[in-house]
């Protein structure tokens, strides 16, 4: 297993690279780098995407987690490992006036991007704040929902991931992530891959592992609302079949 920190680090510097446009945000559950062709491969639909500012999508992640979180006008939302912010933007609209998005991102380059598609764009209703998922700069008990899209599986400690999540839900409150598990242990070179870990693939887990990991945390009524398996040209052959798209909701 790589050390944390370096894992952290590398992905920092790749995610950097992308929110810079030094490298495309092919990353991630797609064989294409076209980001709107990548988004609309995974879940969004074209009027969704017409709906926010284009710099906001970057072609990464691997479902539409807004679609499926049942946001209702009022709500307090938390978007982990928000990016440049194209899920944030989508759950905004749907929360309204009278609710609030935070945005949580550990990379310094997506969070001045989501910002500064913030005051462009004018969103009253939408903050970024520069964290880790594992250490959340966010209230105990001050969101009503907690979002994530392909991010979770970035991490090395995904319990830990999941106690701050339900630390910072308010009683009642779920959560709907979107992220990549495997169908059995993945090969141990594949494990060991820098470039695996930024992909998403290294460090997915074992399907029941990863729902056991929400569970221990205090989750209840973890769900599965829509899986599929991941397929990308050039996949490494040993782990076709075995590497799967899941959109999860439970509730603290």
């Amino acid at each position: 297993m790589n050390d944390n920190g370096d894992v952290r680090d590398f992905v920092k510097k790749r995610y950097g690279e992308i929110a810079g446009g030094e490298r495309t945000g092919c990353s991630c559950c797609s064989g294409s780098c076209d980001t709107v062709e990548q988004s609309r491969a995974v879940g969004y639909s074209a009027a969704e995407l017409a709906s926010i500012p284009e710099e906001a999508a970057l072609g990464l992640g691997c479902g539409n987690p807004t679609a499926l979180a049942g946001l209702r006008e009022g709500e307090v939302a938390l978007d982990l490992g928000s990016g440049a912010g194209i899920d944030a933007f989508l759950a905004a609209k749907r929360v309204g006036t009278t609710g609030r998005v935070i945005g949580v991102d550990m990379t310094e380059k997506m969070v001045e991007r989501a910002r500064e598609i913030v005051e462009k764009h004018g969103y009253g209703n939408v903050e970024f704040r520069l964290g880790t998922i594992e250490e959340l700069p966010v209230d105990d008990a001050s969101v009503d929902v907690v979002i994530s899209n392909c991010v979770i599986n970035l991490s090395v400690d995904k319990e830990r991931c999941y106690r701050e999540i339900h630390r910072v839900l308010r009683p009642g409150g779920r959560l709907l992530v979107s992220d990549l598990v495997t169908d059995g242990e993945l090969p141990e070179d594949v494990r060991r891959s820098f470039d695996a870990w930024a992909a998403c693939i290294a460090g997915a887990l074992p399907k029941d592992d990863y729902l056991g990991a929400i569970r221990q945390a205090g989750f209840a009524e973890v769900t599965i609302v829509s899986e599929k398996v991941y397929t990308e040209p050039g996949l490494d052959e040993r782990l076709e079949g075995r590497i799967v798209s899941i959109s999860v909701e439970a509730r603290r």
